[in-house]
């Protein structure tokens, strides 16, 4: 067995492809695909200020506009007309315009009026600006109630207080929402091409189906399970931690448990695979047909109770969709393996059938040599 499991690690870093395949890409994706969502989330986008009023109150508002993370003042202009060059000039995501009277219309008890404006040249970056300028006036007028309100008499408090709060993807971002899901993907997707490519090159070399004793298949598994584990545990124990995403939610003994179901029904799934490759070429085929139908059918971006329910049963076919329901549910959300007990059920169920289906592949009575296990002499090394 073990000769078996060394044997596979000889293979792979024999084959370049293999390597990048199982080794470069959790590295690649975990640096290229969160890059496409870094500027989800605004900061320091440039805001200019128009004072007409110059009062205290005026003031007091600047200086709140100026403390909001997503607005950075860039510039105190004299004049609407010059804010209205600097956006045009692209200089600036939105102006804020006070006009003359603002202090008096509040100390009068009547509301004061500020213009803002944005540029529809960056939407996302202009928006993001006037929502952080929109919270600096909900501070002041809050304040200036309360003025208003000592002056008028004790005020009745409100009926309902609303307190917004994210709960599992605290950053509102979408690459939060979607990368921890897509991390396990990319674990399924890695393993089953690079273990195939080895797998269908041993069979061109041969010119015969792989076989294997019960040993060798111990060791191939063991392999293979390795690899999908070492891949969740950097992805779930460093990547999502570099990116800045939810994680660790539940106990570490509860997402190890559920990343090992994962990864046997994994590993199961991609042996059986494997032993169905006579190229080299046909799993790259295979694996950039089937990743978005997995990604859909996982339910993370799309609802199982939207879909239809022949592709609800069908999903489940698959070990990534109980996999990101159960991985997903204990890192990202808090959720205890109780509340996934249907999920690692089905994973539980699809690591038997698999990993039988791909035992009764790989094993006959009287095995072949095969260059995949090369250097796995004897059946019980």
């Amino acid at each position: 067995m073990w000769a078996a499991f060394r044997a596979v690690f000889a293979a792979i870093f024999a084959d370049r492809a293999a390597a990048l395949l199982l080794f470069g890409a959790p590295i690649l994706y975990a640096v290229l695909y969160p890059s496409a969502y870094s500027g989800e989330l605004v900061v320091d986008a440039p805001v200019v200020v128009v004072d007409l009023d110059r009062s205290g109150a005026s003031r007091d508002l600047v200086r709140r506009t100026a403390s909001v993370s997503q607005v950075q003042l860039v510039a105190s202009l004299t004049s609407a007309r010059e804010a209205e060059s600097w956006l045009a000039a692209d200089k600036a995501s939105a102006a804020v315009i006070i006009p003359e009277g603002y202090a008096r219309a509040i100390a009068e008890g009547r509301s004061g009026e500020v213009m803002l404006v944005g540029s529809g040249a960056h939407l996302l970056r202009s928006s993001s600006a006037l929502t952080g300028i929109g919270a600096a006036l909900a501070s002041t007028a809050r304040e200036a109630a309360f003025d208003q309100a000592r002056a008028a008499g004790p005020a009745a408090p409100p009926a309902l207080n609303l307190v917004t709060r994210p709960l599992f993807n605290t950053r509102e971002g979408y690459g939060a929402a979607v990368f921890p899901g897509v991390a396990f993907i990319i674990v399924h997707q890695s393993l089953l091409l690079g273990l195939a490519l080895l797998a269908g090159t041993a069979r061109e070399r041969l010119g015969a189906p792989l076989s294997v004793t019960p040993a060798q298949f111990a060791g191939l598994g063991l392999a293979a399970s390795t690899i999908a584990m070492a891949q969740v545990c950097w992805f779930a124990g460093f990547v999502f931690w570099w990116q800045d995403y939810p994680r660790g939610a539940a106990p570490l003994w509860q997402v190890l448990a559920g990343a090992s179901l994962f990864v046997a029904a994994t590993a199961a799934l991609v042996l059986l695979l494997a032993s169905l490759f006579r190229t080299r070429e046909r799993p790259l085929q295979l694996g950039l047909g089937i990743s978005l139908p997995l990604f859909f059918l996982s339910g993370l971006t799309w609802p199982a109770a939207a879909t239809p329910q022949p592709l609800v049963w069908l999903a489940r076919l698959f070990p990534t969709t109980p996999g990101l329901e159960v991985m997903v549910g204990l890192n990202q959300m808090g959720g205890t393996l109780a509340d996934y007990a249907g999920a690692l059920a089905n994973l539980a169920v699809l690591a038997l059938a698999f990993g039988a289906l791909a035992f009764w592949k790989w094993t006959s009575p009287q095995p072949l040599r095969s260059p995949f296990l090369a250097g796995s002499r004897q059946a019980g090394a």
